[in-house]
């Protein structure tokens, strides 16, 4: 990589040589080139999802807390009513914006290390008819932990509800395919599975609710219904549009499927996941997580107990090494995290490991 530093983190993370070179170029906003750029970028992204018989891609500036904000603002009226299913820090964030922008909603909580029930979301939108939206996480990254997907998305969709999903830490490895599986709206960005850089987040919104939701958001910015039908008008962005992150993107796509798309990058990530899970268990460090709930996109790791280690001088040390990993986002354990994403292969996390086994030798033997 040469000489930087290896991010294991959920994003950003380590990119390939060929995105980075793509930001090099400048380009125009409304020049035809660009235009042409913005369309082959809102392309793929639809099909990584196989949405393009039925949603419309809308990208827009920020990280992936903008567009979600934005789906929430656009797509769920004031007279409205979401339901949020809740299981970390981001489900909770999805509650905080709703409250923000003054959107009724009711949480539906489990503890961080179990994932969410379909049963009782049933359950919840046949007891409350006001409900109109539901809100997942896909993939929490709090922990890790990758919540059922198409179980959720029936029982919503049998009670003729919207699903909302927050596909951050999943989009592009972890297969999402709405020919199948009924959601209203899929929000993601661009550095995360997909292996791009910050600053662009996109929303795939079924065109049916797009239409419905003319003048609903009371932002100007994070309206995705403004926002798409300025695409639909010239190809075009509101405004000033982040040109050489959709460029990276575009190049990041475009080697996803040279890579042989999802599947693929899941079972690189997957390889990444079982090689760091051998070894860290060797090393005496334990997976918060039950392995049937992690998902092979960040992995949360428990202190280990009878040995003199503490975060800050865990993360230094390994640092000094060339490897940056993150810490825990839980309220009740400490922890650290390792992202197993990125463009990084089994070579990597072996590094990574005799760096860790490294770091332990010098603190000192455990008690």
């Amino acid at each position: 990589m040469n000489g930087d530093p290896i991010l294991l983190t959920p994003g950003p993370l380590t990119t390939r040589l060929a995105t980075r070179q793509a930001m090099l170029r400048d380009w125009g906003s409304r020049d035809p080139a660009f235009v042409a750029l913005t369309a082959e970028l809102r392309a793929r992204l639809l099909a990584v999802a196989q949405g393009e018989a039925t949603h419309a891609c809308v990208p827009l500036q920020g990280s992936g807390t903008f567009v979600v904000e934005a789906a929430i603002a656009t797509l769920v009226r004031p007279a409205d009513k979401l339901l949020v299913l809740a299981n970390g820090a981001y489900g909770e964030r999805i509650a905080a914006i709703a409250g923000r922008l003054g959107r009724p909603a009711q949480v539906l909580r489990w503890p961080e290390d179990r994932p969410v029930e379909a049963d009782r979301v049933a359950e919840a939108l046949r007891a409350d008819p006001a409900l109109t939206h539901v809100a997942l996480v896909h993939c929490e990254t709090t922990t890790g932990l990758l919540n059922p997907l198409a179980e959720v998305a029936q029982a919503v969709a049998g009670a003729g509800r919207h699903l909302l999903l927050d596909a951050m830490s999943s989009f592009g490895a972890i297969g999402i395919d709405l020919r199948s599986v009924p959601v209203t709206a899929v929000m993601a960005s661009a550095n995360k599975c997909l292996e791009g850089v910050p600053g662009l987040g996109f929303a795939l919104v079924a065109r049916e609710a797009l239409g419905r939701a003319a003048g609903v958001s009371p932002s100007l910015s994070l309206d995705l219904h403004e926002q798409w039908l300025g695409f639909e008008k010239d190809g075009q962005w509101r405004f000033t549009p982040p040109v050489q992150v959709v460029a990276a993107l575009v190049e990041a796509l475009r080697q996803l499927e040279a890579e042989g798309g999802p599947a693929a990058r899941l079972a690189r990530y997957r390889e990444n996941f079982r090689t760091l899970l051998s070894g860290m268990r060797r090393l005496g460090f334990e997976l918060y997580l039950d392995e049937a709930v992690q998902a092979p996109i960040i992995a949360t790791f428990r202190m280990p107990r009878g040995r003199p280690l503490r975060f800050a001088s865990f993360y230094d040390a390994l640092a000094a090494r060339g490897f940056l990993i993150y810490p825990g986002k839980l309220t009740r354990a400490e922890t650290f995290r390792i992202g197993c994403i990125g463009a990084l292969d089994r070579r990597d996390f072996e590094r990574l490991l005799g760096a860790i086994e490294a770091t332990l030798a010098a603190s000192g033997p455990a008690a």
